[in-house]
């Protein structure tokens, strides 16, 4: 009667699955058991991604500056006078907020609207991420010196409180109940 079973077993585990299952190919002899598998090792936790940090970020400045309220804002109805003033406080509490937790540096350490050596700046020419070459560059892009036009920022070290990752809310929805 087991054959029976085995035979039944088989049949329907081929038909299904396409294999025969790893029971049945003991059971008939064709492979020996197998030792108790290894436990299998925890999955590693999620590591933010740099989109979650971006995320982070806005969210910080949406809570200590409302920065993303006022960027959302349609301000053209508002006078010169309104906007002014609204951003001189959403200006002061970003910087606060930016000082607390990303400590900036310029690139080049000189004063915009003098001119400026590449190598003695300890910048290379074909290096996109820390120099834009603007103005009349030539077709082989070799250039030795340039009017420094914008520092450029670079962030030395960023401190950020720790966050889930994946996190994509910025800010929660606020609703009151009365």
């Amino acid at each position: 009667m087991n054959r029976i079973i085995l035979a039944i077993k088989s049949f329907f585990s081929i038909l299904f699955s396409g294999k025969l299952s790893d029971e049945a190919a003991f059971d008939l002899g064709l492979m020996r058991r197998a030792a108790t598998p290894a436990p299998k090792p925890k999955p590693a936790a999620e590591q933010p991604a740099a989109a979650d940090g971006a995320v982070q970020m806005l969210a910080l400045l949406q809570q200590e500056a409302r920065l993303v309220d006022f960027l959302q804002e349609d301000i053209a109805g508002y006078s010169d006078e309104q906007v002014g003033a609204a951003v001189r406080g959403i200006h002061e509490q970003s910087r606060k907020a930016l000082d607390r937790h990303v400590k900036l540096a310029p690139i080049v350490d000189g004063v915009e609207g003098t001119t400026t050596r590449l190598a003695s700046a300890g910048l290379d020419p074909n290096d996109k991420s820390t120099l834009k070459l603007v103005g009349q560059v030539p077709p082989d892009g070799k250039v030795e010196a340039g009017i420094l036009r914008h520092r450029g920022w670079k962030a030395e070290k960023v401190e950020l409180p720790s966050a889930k990752a994946g996190r994509r809310v910025i800010a929660p929805a606020e609703v009151e109940v009365e």
